[in-house]
């Protein structure tokens, strides 16, 4: 048996001060004081110009493009503020206030409970989001204001009741990390299902580029959330249900408000759906070839909306969605 070496019984302590949780822990134990300390150099890395595997924002769409593509900017507008609000308290008005162009506040939007490695990684998705909407809008500069969103925990409540029955207390999706994810399993997946369905209907070679690096950042947004998620699986939420149970149910309920087969999956499914056929967990949502699903933008609203009808609004979006597709629904 090999003894540890001494110099690595510092930090063996420190690690272990920080799992642990004391009143008192050093300052490398919060996030963001150890990723100041931790982070590389910046040297003159950052004084580079974007590379050309960059997209670089201009416009140039189509007019049926341009609508495609607004009707994920509803989906931005609520990710951005859902997850910098969680991660930091604040939201657009704060962090990019020229993207959210003078449209009305979030309704209900606050500072989750989080743990560090949460906290962190929501706060990175939080900044990604800002960046998706900064490359829409110029790309599209006739894009709408941001629109009106409620963000309220009820709101996220009511969902949850409407997926797996009447709960003892209300969820509340801002109470801790395992509660603030299984809320964030609800938002990403719905917009990049989106992204894989438009793209088939797009014609410029700037919308195809825009939207392939949207559907990319947003697919591993999920796939972190939901990795986060698969390693909780076993564990209660409420009585008698799991955090994998309570995956499948909010995964039924989209399918049935969405009024399609099977395009969502929880984080277990029976064997027959998962990969090949050969396991039954499910860290990422595939078709039988392991293919993301597509979802059309009514399918999309039937499900933010939370109402099975896109002209009817409601949920995250009181007033509905903003943009030709959205609006023609109304």
């Amino acid at each position: 048996m090999h003894s540890r070496s001494p110099q690595f019984a510092p930090l063996f302590l420190l690690l272990l001060i920080c799992a642990v949780g004391a009143s008192w822990s050093p300052p490398l134990c919060k996030a963001n004081e150890y990723d100041e300390a931790m982070a590389p150099q910046q040297g003159d890395v950052c004084q580079e110009p974007p590379s050309n595997g960059s997209y670089i924002p201009a416009p140039g769409v189509t007019d049926s493009d341009a609508d495609n593509i607004l009707v994920a900017l509803n989906l931005e507008y609520l990710e951005s503020e859902f997850f910098l609000f969680g991660a930091t308290g604040a939201g657009l008005d704060r962090f990019a206030p020229e993207l959210a162009a003078g449209g009305p506040a979030p309704i209900g939007a606050q500072k989750a409970n989080l743990d560090n490695l949460t906290r962190d990684i929501i706060e990175q998705f939080g900044y990604q989001e800002v960046g998706h909407l900064r490359a829409i809008k110029e790309t599209i500069p006739e894009a709408f204001p941001r629109v009106q969103l409620d963000l309220r925990k009820e709101v996220f409540a009511a969902t949850m009741e409407a997926a797996l029955g009447k709960l003892p207390e209300p969820f509340d999706a801002y109470a801790n990390s395992q509660n603030y994810l299984l809320a964030s399993y609800l938002i990403p997946y719905v917009g990049l299902t989106g992204y894989v369905g438009a793209n088939p209907q797009l014609q410029s070679e700037r919308a195809k580029r825009l939207v392939a690096g949207l559907l990319a950042v947003e697919s591993g947004q999920d796939a972190v959330i939901r990795t986060l998620l698969y390693e909780q699986r076993n564990e209660q939420v409420v009585q008698g249900m799991t955090v994998a149970d309570v995956t499948e149910k909010i995964s039924q309920l989209r399918n049935k408000l969405g009024k399609t087969g099977i395009v969502d999956e929880g984080l277990v499914v029976p064997q027959c759906l998962g990969a090949e056929g050969r396991t039954s967990g499910n860290s990422l949502a595939g078709d039988a070839n392991s293919v993301g699903y597509a979802r059309t933008p009514a399918q999309i609203f039937r499900i933010v909306y939370g109402t099975g009808n896109e002209s009817m609004p409601g949920g995250f979006y009181p007033e509905g969605g903003r943009g030709r597709v959205a609006e023609s629904f109304l």
